[in-house]
């Protein structure tokens, strides 16, 4: 069966937590997406928010727990399914849960400073360097170049915490 995946923009709404299946870890959290829409008057109006359980595993894991936190704007892509449960009353419910295969921050609302992880593939063990292009700067700021003036530009320190 061909399953297509979902992209869910939003926040995290709990720290996420992390957890041991079998031998196996497990980073969960929930991301609340929000939208708005323009009332006739054109003020903006909430409207329905979803809310999904998100389980990361394998890689996704470490990435996670270094890097994000409760509030924190994400960006999540992964295969939807809905898990039912029994609530403490014997009332039958269910919740949506993604599998994600990815998650960001969403850079439209933070700033972040990306870091990539030790591969542990062929690469690592043959002992490869970053490309020339990858060095690293020790001012702890970002100088690029302005794509309309040409001048060159210091950005702020992206050292920034998700939730800001």
């Amino acid at each position: 069966m061909f399953e297509t995946p979902l992209t869910v923009v939003g926040n995290i709404v709990n720290d996420p937590i992390r957890r041991t299946v079998g031998e196996q870890e497990v980073v969960k959290f929930r991301v609340a997406s929000n939208s708005r829409r323009r009332a006739a008057d054109g003020t903006w109006e909430p409207g329905n928010s979803l809310f999904v359980t998100v389980n990361c595993w394998g890689r996704l894991v470490s990435g996670v727990g270094a890097s994000l936190g409760k509030g924190s704007p994400v960006v999540v892509v992964g295969h939807v399914h809905t898990s039912e449960y029994e609530d403490r009353d014997g009332v039958r419910r269910s919740t949506l849960e993604m599998r994600a295969s990815s998650v960001g921050p969403d850079l439209s609302r933070c700033i972040a400073r990306v870091e990539k992880t030790v591969s542990s593939g062929p690469d690592a063990a043959a002992g490869t360097t970053p490309d020339a292009g990858s060095a690293t700067d020790t001012t702890g700021a970002d100088n690029t170049k302005d794509a309309d003036s040409g001048k060159s530009v210091t950005a702020p320190d992206a050292g920034l915490p998700l939730s800001a």
